[in-house]
């Protein structure tokens, strides 16, 4: 089989032409690679889980354990992909107009700048109309509580992260449904948040100074492009409800396991495959857990140390539910998906 040279020249590799929901992606494999070695190049550039590829080639179905060489995958041929329905990162596989088309609200913005350049600021204003002029610099006088910003279209560049830090009676801070990418490492002077919602913008990293919101006690963060936590999580030790689904993660920090007061665990559509080993055992308060959509299947979670006093309360739980008629449709959720069989 002839390769393609790899960076020293050898012919160790081949070009294989993936094509995806109307695209057709390159992808350079070790000659010697097997078709899940395969799947898991594809999973960063599908937002497909391992597990919900099929991967065809010449008509066949390519098993897992098969090596590439075997097929045979030669450098060029053509492979096509095929996504199972909810078994994905993110939010959802990456199709070809999502990867065509970006979100920029730079229009948004410039008209607001030139807005603002012909605007000429009278100090003798009242307080509604300093706010217009300079944001939540203006009501860092007016011990704010709560802070809803959802769906404005704010970016990194046209929020004031030196005015937010200066309220410091803040606890509620929502800034879901913007066009955020970061978090910058002022948050962690907020230091009365009890809830911090960011979802839906495309926030790839959070800051250590999150750990320093000791009274957190809801985050939600589903919906960015999170591939991963910092430990200093674990040093939030309030948290009671963390909403993390739809992301990039493949992990979590050691430390989750140091929130003792955790309720709710929601991680649906991660590429996870591991677990803190002493999530069950040390939170013991832990009665929801949604791992849908991720590698991690139910008979995976009932090897971890904790799992049958785990599995006793979110059973108790929604027995409660059905009791009172709360929340609950009847049928018990066993938390993630099934292992499926392996071709």
């Amino acid at each position: 089989m002839e390769g393609a040279k790899d960076a020293d020249g050898d012919r160790s590799a081949v070009t294989v032409q993936v094509k995806f929901s109307g695209r057709t992606l390159p992808v350079s494999v070790p000659m010697d690679a097997t078709v899940a070695d395969l799947k898991s190049l594809l999973q960063p550039l599908t937002n497909v889980l391992t597990r919900g590829q099929t991967l065809i080639c010449k008509g066949k179905v390519l098993a897992d354990k098969v090596s590439l060489k075997s097929v045979p995958v030669t450098n060029g041929s053509k492979v096509m992909l095929i996504a199972s329905q909810g078994l994905h990162q993110g939010d959802g596989p990456i199709t070809k107009d999502a990867a065509s088309q970006s979100i920029s609200p730079r229009k948004i913005l410039d008209a607001k700048q030139t807005q603002v350049s012909h605007t000429r600021t009278n100090v003798e204003k009242s307080r509604s109309e300093r706010w217009k002029l300079t944001g939540v610099v203006a009501l860092s006088e007016c011990h704010l509580e709560k802070l809803l910003l959802n769906a404005n279209n704010i970016t990194d560049e046209s929020i004031s992260w030196e005015g937010l830090s200066s309220l410091m009676s803040l606890t509620i801070l929502s800034l879901s449904h913007n066009y955020l990418t970061t978090l910058p490492s002022a948050v962690g002077t907020l230091t009365s948040l009890s809830q911090l919602h960011i979802a839906n913008n495309k926030i790839t990293s959070l800051p250590d100074e999150l750990g320093l919101l000791n009274q957190l006690q809801i985050l939600k963060a589903g919906n960015n492009r999170l591939s991963s936590m910092p430990s200093s999580i674990g040093n939030c030790r309030a948290l009671v409800e963390i909403d993390l689904s739809c992301n990039l993660l493949v992990d979590l920090p050691e430390t989750v396991g140091n929130l003792q007061d955790l309720k709710a665990l929601i991680l649906g559509n991660n590429g996870l495959k591991s677990l803190p080993p002493t999530l069950f055992k040390m939170c013991y308060q832990l009665s929801t857990l949604d791992l849908h959509g991720t590698e991690i299947t139910n008979d995976f979670l009932r090897q971890i140390e904790g799992w049958e006093d785990f599995d006793e309360r979110r059973r108790s739980k929604h027995q409660k539910q059905l009791d009172f008629r709360v929340g609950s449709s009847g049928v018990f959720d066993e938390g993630a998906d099934d292992d499926r069989a392996r071709k």
